[in-house]
């Protein structure tokens, strides 16, 4: 060491660092290109730690979530840090764009069929969604001006028949079933029958299972030999994490599947699933499935969710579920009232409605950047807005348009006709008011002189 420098001050520091710490081994850092490499390398492994974590949380793959950071890090060393980007931002933007890679790049869509009608099969396990993501299915494709028909190929399932017919009312598409007849047969007279009656996709709901059997996969493999559907879908519950993988490749292997759609991602998971999915299969994830409501079903955007498995939020599909679902000139109505200052609890019950149409609360709160992983353990209760919309409704037209006369009485009256409490009454008009308070400072913003920065042109 002391052939490296000749500062006793330095010497000095070092060896009462040696006396305090007792090391194992003293690493003299000269900046060697070789000595640099080595530590860049190091650098990478200890980021990734954080990223295998991540991955693992998500409930992705042990096996998966090895290659990839095998892959990642043999990438990551010895890449030129870009002038923008810290080396921390380099790793994660190098991750993002393996894990986008490694889910198919872009969305895969549908495939069609030159002749009337396209078939599309739906397969998977029993509670995955199947017979709910068909009419989802069918109400999307109604959307655009088709003809779906659904068909009825559960026969097993107490009331399964019943729920497809109940849930194709509210997509809007017809039911084809006859009862317990073979399922093979019915898929033959569905098709039948849509080619008689101009449907141009069918849509068939087959049987599933609590666990993979024979029974059920001669079942399945039958029915696709009698119909040769365009597409066979498998629908994937997102919450069973790692067994997703063995789901799948079972399912792959007998029939040669076209494509994954995953459901329930509405729930406490960020979709661990889709990467062990399509690593194992090579099958692309075409469709998400994200709520309860008929219209629940997105277009499966791979850079999307390999923000939402790293916890950073998927802000594209919040924007998008805005303007699908908002009404755009109700929320232009309210913002204007809003920066007027004349916002009253009319607006407030207003902004509750719009609100509930963009989903559950934590579904909209998880796709925010650093929120997402931070509301696995976190229970949020959706029905606050609902008891908060009561409190209004229980008001008289007048009294929502001037809250400032609602004295003791007129909210114990309140409180009573919507089974609250006075105190649920006055917090809803404490947080109305700090709303109230803020819009009023936002709106004086404007208000001001213009004031005009120097050396720059008005």
């Amino acid at each position: 060491m002391t052939n490296l420098t000749n500062n006793k001050a330095v010497l000095s520091w070092i060896d009462e660092m040696t006396a305090i710490t007792k090391p194992d081994k003293i690493v003299w850092i000269t900046g060697e290109e070789e000595q640099l490499d080595a530590l860049r390398e190091q650098a990478v492994k200890e980021g990734m730690r954080d990223v295998r974590m991540a991955l693992l949380e998500a409930d992705v793959n042990y096996l998966v979530v090895k290659d990839f950071c095998k892959k990642v890090t043999e990438r990551c060393v010895g890449q030129q840090v870009l002038d923008s980007l810290s080396p921390a931002q380099q790793v994660m933007k190098i991750v993002s764009e393996e894990m986008t890679a490694l889910m198919g790049s872009e969305h895969a869509r549908l495939t069609w069929s030159s002749s009337v009608p396209t078939i599309y099969m739906l397969c998977g396990l029993q509670g995955a969604g199947k017979t709910t993501h068909a009419a989802k299915l069918a109400y999307q494709l109604k959307s655009q001006g088709h003809r779906p028909l659904l068909v009825a190929g559960d026969i097993y399932r107490p009331a399964a028949i019943k729920q497809l017919q109940v849930v194709g009312e509210k997509a809007g598409a017809p039911v084809f079933e006859r009862g317990t007849q073979d399922p093979v047969l019915t898929a033959q007279e569905a098709v039948r029958h849509a080619k008689d009656y101009g449907n141009d996709y069918v849509i068939i709901d087959t049987a599933g299972r609590l666990q993979i059997d024979e029974q059920l996969m001669d079942e399945l493999h039958r029915i696709k030999e009698a119909v040769s559907p365009t597409d066979i879908l498998l629908v994937v519950d997102a919450m069973t994490g790692q067994e997703a993988v063995n789901v799948a490749k079972a399912f792959d292997d007998l029939l040669d599947i076209t494509g994954v759609i995953l459901t329930k991602l509405d729930g406490d998971t960020r979709g661990g699933a889709a990467l062990s999915v399509k690593a194992v299969t090579g099958k692309p994830i075409k469709f998400a499935g994200t709520g309860e409501k008929i219209g629940d079903l997105e277009v499966f955007h791979p850079d999307r969710m390999a923000s939402r498995i790293l916890g950073m939020g998927d802000v594209l599909t919040l924007i998008e579920d805005a303007q699908q679902r908002l009404d755009e000139k109700a929320a232009q109505k309210t913002a204007q009232r809003l920066m007027q200052n004349k916002m009253d609890l009319n607006d407030l019950l207003e902004q509750f409605q719009q609100v509930k149409k963009m989903g559950p609360i934590k579904g909209i709160l998880s796709k925010l950047p650093g929120v997402g992983n931070k509301l696995d353990d976190v229970d949020i209760d959706d029905r606050i807005m609902d008891r908060s919309a009561a409190i209004i409704l229980s008001m008289t037209p007048y009294e929502r348009s001037h809250p400032d006369c609602l004295n003791a009485s007129r909210k114990k009256r309140i409180a009573a006709g919507c089974g609250m409490k006075v105190e649920d009454v006055n917090r809803l008009l404490n947080q109305f008011r700090q709303t109230q308070k803020l819009m009023k400072q936002f709106g004086g913003m404007g208000k001001g002189k213009r004031r005009r920065m120097p050396n720059l042109p008005l």
